[in-house]
């Protein structure tokens, strides 16, 4: 007799997932709203960005791990989030901020070609001390950003909808969110479609926050800091190089940045199947079905160790088999004790027939 819940049971695990996602969304906005406010009131000045971010991803790793814990029962949930410490966890990040930082040296090449650029540089010992502090910021601020959008909210569209399905989801709320930022326009908002698409497959690919983190600082970091290039509108990440872009804002994003440039959306879209690329061998080692053995478990090695000493062990010679000698008794086919009696009767046949 069939389970009459078992036809159901898939759709209430999804229906549970899809109720987790809508809390972590809410726990994102609780987040955002206490870290704003926090940061306002204990820092102010140049300080002030910096520690909002950190007290953003402080708190979102700290409520994602409570809904992860209280939930999904897991014993790591910080590590269950995508920041698990594995081998080759830095090669991860590595690539991603390669091939982030490849993305926005064709966004330049793209400008110089399409235009050109102004540099002003300034080597101060003090920018470069500001130059290290806008590295950390960036690197604080994708870290919430990731965590936010490729963590544990991702995680439980998976769940809900699947692995494309959910991708595509949490990068239309990452263009959504992005949506309010002053000077946003619908270049922008498909560029953050876009690159949260391309963040998600990232995490699909290797089941870890290492690679998309390191994609998303190595595209702001090297735009802003090496390139001196305006991020959403602000000039003043990078003290020691300054661009000013002389190219139509279909290259250039204009004063927005190159996230509002349809050059970089286009970019962002070319860069999947560069990614899909790059991360095959992760992908093999991260997705692949794990193998389960199952019946009688057999130690092959052990096996032919027994057969080689069978066949090379000296053969000891055998023991020698005792030998019974019995008493002699009657041949076979006669009757013991009638054997003289037919010899008599053999012999008076004889007389008989002499006598004949």
């Amino acid at each position: 007799m069939s389970n009459p819940q078992s036809g159901s049971q898939p759709s209430f695990e999804r229906t549970r997932a899809f109720s987790r996602m809508l809390l972590a969304m809410v726990v994102f906005l609780v987040a955002r709203a206490i870290a704003t406010r926090s940061a306002h009131g204990l820092a102010g000045g140049a300080w002030e960005p910096m520690l909002e971010q950190a007290m953003l991803a402080f708190l979102l790793l700290l409520g994602f791990s409570f809904l992860g814990y209280a939930q999904d029962r897991q014993a790591n949930p910080v590590a269950e989030q995508g920041l698990v410490q594995r081998e080759g966890w830095g090669g991860e990040a590595a690539l991603g901020a390669a091939l982030g930082w490849a993305m926005a040296l064709v966004c330049l090449m793209g400008i110089v070609l399409a235009g050109g650029l102004v540099v002003r540089l300034n080597f101060t010992p003090g920018a470069f001390g500001w130059l290290l502090v806008d590295g950390c910021f960036f690197a604080i601020s994708t870290l919430a950003v990731t965590v936010a959008f490729q963590g544990y909210p991702l995680q439980t569209a998976s769940r809900a909808f699947g692995d494309s399905a959910a991708a595509m989801l949490l990068a239309i709320l990452y263009g959504l969110v992005q949506i309010n930022t002053m000077g946003a326009s619908r270049a922008s908002t498909a560029f953050c479609f876009a690159f949260g698409l391309l963040l998600g497959i990232a995490y699909l690919r290797t089941r870890a926050l290492w690679l998309p983190w390191g994609l998303h600082f190595g595209w702001i970091a090297a735009q802003a800091l090496l390139f001196g290039l305006p991020v959403n509108g602000v000039t003043a990440y990078s003290p020691v190089v300054q661009c000013d872009a002389y190219a139509r804002e279909f290259f250039s994003g204009g004063a927005y940045g190159l996230q509002g440039s349809w050059f970089a959306v286009l970019l962002a879209l070319a860069a999947i199947p560069v990614l899909l690329r790059m991360t095959g061998d992760l992908n093999f080692r991260h997705n692949a079905p794990k193998l389960v053995p199952g019946g009688i478990p057999v130690d092959l090695d052990a096996a032919a160790r027994r057969q080689h000493e069978a066949a090379t062990r000296e053969q000891e010679p055998a023991a020698p088999s005792l030998v019974q000698i019995l008493p002699a008794g009657p041949a076979a086919g006669t009757t013991p004790g009638l054997t003289g009696s037919g010899t008599a009767a053999n012999g008076d046949a004889g007389e008989s027939a002499n006598q004949g």
